[in-house]
């Protein structure tokens, strides 16, 4: 069990939590919510002992071993697979100690704990892993250098949930990756064996995955048993308890104040008027309800409604290179009113659709018809990086209204979320979703006729997504959006359009449905040797590149598992192994059974190896 008790811990001077206790049972996938900058990411470098807490304990079982997401993405030679697999380092000393150990006691017990913890089915287990986060075979046999880092901070999430820690901590972990990504990871998370910690705004992954909420709010855990929305209700009825406990307490406080007051002069009354007092002084104020209001979102209206459709496109091939196109044969519509999101794994082609959209890349062929005067916003989460960051929000503005008076660029700041002495702050200074907000601001600033949004809520807690949501809803111009965040899409889209097979298509289903094809499509790639569709098509020499590397590998685990094999025969091959210690020659003789196996299984990677190699050279 996790134990978390009067803890109290403060950073920068600031109390963040304040003598509080939560219990946290062995399997409990817990929830941890609240809003951005109350500390839960701070809690964590708690529970993993990087930083220190003021008072207070945090206990974990001795044994225990806790795994969060390493700060910084892997990078270097090795390929995917080989990074997830050495994540378990338990497994990883042992077959590094196989190769070199000649007892055969100690043979034994390491082909007997091998099997107890299943490692010879690990690399299966790491592929349907990188598989469910996004990587093809091909892409797992690959350097972990030749990709960016968002796509290694997906490696680094699979080296955390290939170990599978006692206590699996996770913030944000959505945050790098796309819809399909995400709807993999729910299911994994709601099937984790052990206890699992997740920090999210993401409704649905509150909903699915977890079966407690750990609510942290005004310095104070409080433990909730269900999904997010049975914490919403439960904390509906709490709030609505504590107002009502409130009212009654000042009402209380008045009636005593006013026999005090009334009597506290008269000699006769003096001893009950004391008596008041002091219950008075005893009486523990109820904590009263802070009413956190969140900041509005909106998008100012487009000057003019144009004649639809706005965009038009007929039979479009687009890409960036002419002879290998990323989409082709692209036909569909967009009006004024639309709200369309974009489905289909990060690769297929998703951002040079919106590329095309918004007038960034021109179509190498069809015809693209786009109405007069229209005027597009768009908004990516790598443009955070693009703000000046020693600019404020203020200066920001100032620059698209130079000629505006003061009152009128503070008034405008104001509207984007930044009122007073916020509109002065760095963007150096500003959290994350502060940024988004301003981006968001700055994006649509003039109006536009059309809102192409690219994972717009990564930075955004749960009340500042739904009011994004509200926004667009009210937004009366078009809204494009690429998200991974399933309560956005479901409150605003009224259409789906799939992106995948190098073109595009209206996906008829609702998001239920695409996840249900998502999970299908996800467990059958664990031992896909292609690329993913959308990608650009390698020469031969390349595709045959990682099978290569497969054969190798194989090769290489057939002589070492051969090799153990050997070791076993020459031990079970003493005269007196069975009459001298029965126990060692069974443990032995389960241990070549077990080799025996993992042997074969060598071998059939091999053969399969070798015949797509072959093909691949025909």
């Amino acid at each position: 069990m996790l134990s978390i008790t009067d803890l109290s811990i403060r950073l920068a001077g600031r109390l963040l939590i304040d003598h509080s206790s939560a219990q946290i049972a062995p399997g409990a996938r817990v929830g941890l919510v609240g809003r951005n900058g109350t500390g839960k990411s701070t809690l964590f470098k708690v529970i993993r002992g990087e930083l220190a807490a003021e008072s207070g304990t945090i206990t974990i079982p001795p044994r225990w071993r806790v795994g969060s997401l390493a700060q910084e993405a892997p990078n270097g030679p090795e390929s995917l697979i080989e990074i997830v697999l050495k994540a378990d380092l338990e497994r990883d000393s042992l077959l590094r100690e196989a190769e070199s150990a000649t007892d055969p006691h100690r043979i034994a017990e390491i082909q007997t704990r091998l099997v107890d913890i299943d490692a010879h089915s690990a690399p299966a287990r790491a592929a349907a892993i990188l598989s469910g986060l996004g990587f093809s075979a091909a892409d797992q046999a690959r350097p972990c250098s030749e990709f960016s880092g968002g796509w290694r901070m997906r490696v680094a999430l699979a080296a955390t949930l290939f170990a599978v820690p006692d206590i699996l901590l996770l913030d944000e972990p959505t945050n790098y990756l796309d819809l399909e990504g995400t709807l993999w990871l729910e299911d994994h998370l709601a099937h984790y064996p052990r206890t699992v910690i997740v920090v999210s705004h993401d409704r649905d992954l509150l909903e699915s995955s977890v079966d407690q909420i750990l609510h942290l709010d005004r310095g104070k855990l409080t433990l909730y048993r269900g999904t997010y929305s049975a914490f919403e209700e439960q904390r509906a009825a709490r709030e609505m308890l504590d107002a009502k406990a409130v009212k009654r307490q000042e009402s209380e406080r008045k009636r005593l104040q006013a026999f005090v007051d009334r009597f506290k002069a008269k000699a006769s009354k003096a001893r009950q008027a004391q008596s008041r007092v002091k219950m008075l002084e005893k009486m523990k104020p109820v904590a009263a309800l802070v009413t956190q209001d969140v900041q509005e979102i909106s998008f100012p209206p487009p000057e003019k409604t144009l004649s639809p459709p706005i965009i038009a496109v007929d039979n479009v091939s687009v890409g960036y290179d002419p002879e290998n196109p990323v989409l082709n044969r692209v036909t569909l519509r967009i009006d004024n009113d639309d709200r369309i999101a974009l489905l289909g794994a990060n690769g297929n082609g998703k951002s040079t659709l919106v590329k095309l959209l918004a007038g960034r890349l021109a179509p190498f062929s069809g015809r693209m018809t786009r109405a007069e005067k229209l005027s597009v916003a768009y908004f990516a989460q790598h443009q955070l990086d693009e703000l000046d960051e020693a600019a404020s929000a203020y200066d920001h503005i100032r620059k698209l209204m130079q000629d505006a008076p003061e009152a009128k660029v503070r008034a405008r700041a104001g509207a984007i979320g930044f009122s007073g002495k916020a509109a002065d702050t760095p963007a150096s200074s500003l959290s994350g979703g502060e940024k988004a907000r301003l981006l968001l601001g700055l994006a649509t600033f003039f109006g536009p006729n059309m809102i192409i949004l690219d994972e717009p809520t990564n930075h955004l807690d749960i009340d500042s997504r739904a009011a994004l949501a509200e926004a667009i809803n009210e937004f009366p111009g078009a809204v494009i959006m690429v998200s991974h965040d399933q309560y956005l899409i479901e409150a605003c889209a009224d259409r789906l359009w799939l992106v995948a097979d190098r073109t595009v298509t209206s996906y008829d289903g609702d998001l239920e449905d695409y996840r249900r094809l998502v999970l299908s499509a996800r467990s059958t790639e664990t031992r896909e040797r292609t690329d993913t569709v959308g990608k650009p098509q390698r020469n031969k020499a390349e595709n045959r590149a990682p099978l290569r590397k497969r054969i190798a590998e194989a090769e290489a685990e057939i002589a070492r598992i051969s090799e153990i094999i050997a070791k076993i025969d020459t031990a079970l091959a003493l005269p007196d192994v069975f009459t001298r210690d029965p126990k060692q020659a069974a443990q032995l003789s389960k241990a070549r059974a077990n080799a025996a196996t993992a042997l074969a299984s060598a071998e059939e990677e091999w053969l399969e190896a070798s015949a797509q190699y072959d093909e691949a050279a025909g």
